[in-house]
């Protein structure tokens, strides 16, 4: 499953990011499709969401102070389907 996250960076500034979604034994694992090092689980797909979008904002935080280049949002995931 693929979603796309959207977090405030700075006021009136609007990143998007594009988020996967796996379902694993314990629930879900999410992570950032242009920041793989966002990665993060849930039991729900809803936690699994919320629990990525903190995790992207701690990131985000921590890239900051550090003087670090933030990853581009933006990208764009499609499914193609074939008979197998």
């Amino acid at each position: 499953m693929i979603a796309v996250l959207v977090v405030e960076v700075m006021p009136k500034m609007v990143k998007s990011y594009t988020a996967k979604y796996v379902k694993i034994n314990s629930g879900y694992m999410g992570q950032l499709v242009e920041w793989p090092e966002v990665i993060t689980e849930g039991k729900t797909l809803e936690e699994c969401r919320e629990m990525l979008k903190d995790a992207l904002k701690e990131m985000l935080l921590a890239y900051k102070q550090q003087g670090r280049e933030i990853p581009l949002g933006g990208g764009l995931l499609e499914q193609i389907q074939i008979e197998a």
